[in-house]
Parts: C-alpha cells; sequence; structure tokens
C-alpha cells in the first residue's frame, strides 16, 4: 500500500475505532445512518457528537449526522473541532497538513480558514497535535457520508478558556455553507446507574446553554462550552437528539462512557 504524500495527515485510528476497509466501512456507517430515527426541526448550525469507538457511539452519531444529509447541497465547510487526548497543546491547533485521508478519501483542509483566525493567539499550528488524535478523525467518515463535497477546518483544542473557543468559533461562523461539530464524549467510566443520572444532567445543562460544564462531566469541556457561549450570543436553541452510553451500545455496566448527541439550531429563519 503506497503511503499518501506528507502533506495529508494518514488515518491513525482506522481499524481500531472504525473499520479499515473502505466497503465494510462504507456499509456500517450506510447501516448506522439508516438504523438513526431522522429528528425533524430547523437547519442545525452546529452540532456535539461523541468519539468513541463505531460500536460503542456510532449510533449516538448517527443520530444527528443522518438529518445533516438532507443539507448536503449546502454545506461546504466542517468547522471540526475536539479535545487532545495524545499530546498536550496551549491554545487551538490547526494543522500543517492540508488535507486529512481515510478509508473514504481525503478531506481538504480549507486554505482560507487559517487565515481568519491565524492572528488570534490562541491559534497555534501544530501536525504533532492531530497525529494520533481520534476525536476528529472518528467524526469524518460519518461527514464524507453525509456530505458532498467539503473542506475541513480541523481545530484540536488544549488549554483553552472557553471564551478563547469563542472567539475562534466567530470568525469561522460564516452562513449555511458552514456547520459547526464539536466532538466529545460525556462521563467516563462511572457504574452505568450513576453515569445516566451525571449525563441527564449534563445533558440539561447544555440544553440550557449553561457553558459551566466540566472535564469530568464532558471530555471535550472547553470546546463544548465555548460553542455554547458562541451558541448564546447567536441565539441558537440546543436540542438533545440522543442520549446513552457503552453499557446500552456495546459495553458491559459496571464502567461506562457517556454519549450525548445535540443539534443546535437558529431560533427564526434569520441567524441573530
Amino acid at each position: 500500500m503506497s503511503h499518501p504524500p506528507p502533506h495529508v495527515r494518514p488515518a491513525a485510528v482506522a481499524g481500531m475505532f472504525y473499520p479499515g476497509s473502505s466497503s465494510v466501512l462504507a456499509r456500517d456507517l450506510r447501516d448506522l445512518l439508516n438504523d438513526s430515527r431522522p429528528a425533524q426541526g430547523r437547519r442545525p448550525k452546529a452540532v456535539i457528537v461523541p468519539h468513541a469507538g463505531y460500536i460503542y457511539s456510532g449510533p449516538i452519531a448517527a443520530s444527528v449526522y443522518a438529518p445533516i444529509a438532507a443539507l448536503r447541497e449546502s454545506i461546504r465547510r466542517v468547522v471540526l473541532l475536539g479535545p487532545t487526548h495524545r499530546v498536550a497543546v496551549d491554545g487551538l491547533a490547526f494543522p500543517a497538513s492540508t488535507a486529512f485521508a481515510t478509508p473514504l478519501g481525503v478531506v481538504p483542509v480549507d486554505p482560507q480558514a487559517l487565515a481568519l483566525i491565524e492572528a488570534l493567539p490562541q491559534v497555534v499550528v501544530s501536525d504533532a497535535a492531530h497525529a494520533l488524535e481520534h476525536s476528529l478523525e472518528v467524526q469524518l467518515p460519518f461527514l464524507q457520508t453525509v456530505l458532498d463535497e467539503f473542506t475541513l477546518v480541523p481545530l484540536a483544542v488544549g488549554r483553552a478558556s472557553p471564551a478563547e473557543v469563542a472567539e475562534v468559533l466567530e470568525c469561522l461562523w460564516g452562513g449555511d455553507e458552514t456547520l459547526i461539530v464539536i466532538s466529545s464524549d460525556l462521563s467516563h467510566y462511572l457504574p452505568y446507574r450513576v453515569a445516566r443520572d451525571t449525563d441527564a444532567d449534563t445533558a440539561r445543562r447544555i440544553v440550557a446553554l449553561d457553558a459551566r460544564i466540566d472535564h469530568q462531566q464532558a471530555c471535550g469541556a472547553t470546546p463544548v462550552n465555548g460553542l455554547l457561549l458562541a451558541a448564546r450570543r447567536h441565539g441558537l436553541r440546543a436540542q438533545l437528539v440522543d442520549l446513552r452510553n457503552s453499557g446500552d451500545t456495546a459495553g458491559d455496566r459496571s464502567r461506562v462512557v457517556g454519549y450525548g448527541a445535540f443539534a443546535f439550531t437558529a431560533e427564526s429563519a434569520h441567524d441573530h
């Protein structure tokens, strides 16, 4: 197998978090998206989706991605934020890579996006922050399935304040052509019943746009809180689409990871 050229960030977790075979991956995604009950409602401007292995969180992610297929004609850019798990980074890391590869193909990084945010002190350029990071990568095959051609603005979020994240989102907000995706799981390794109560409380806070989620409640708390600040400023309304955990999907119930899917829509047809 030939390796992609160095400017393409190759898939790091294909064959682990999701199938490494393009045909198996395409089939699994088709099944996940077909099985999900499409939420009727307004056009989402932003979503929060989990990022575990597909057998664990795929059905929850699919619940929010399936309706986005209806917008495939108009969405041309995806601003994708997730927490760093492997490499500590100060601020929000943009890759030097010009594209991200998955078994389904290559997604170009948006060449204009960096120009919009590079003057901000919290934005850094780091391929290392992205090299092994799964929180962004696992969203790409879903996006490649439900959208047509789109460019990617991938930001690995390290040590930053919610206000710093919101400032970056503000610069990249755009219009109907831009979808914002925040990748985050909820509670980690609690017993099943405790996790259900904890995650239900976190979900209530997210729906209330209460930007005080902590990292025990959501590993992606920093980008989640940043989105909640921006959503409040833009008059978006949050809807809980799905809330489950690994004990509901493919894991045992003694130590579970929580997964929530949320959609953020404008209150009216026009953004505030």
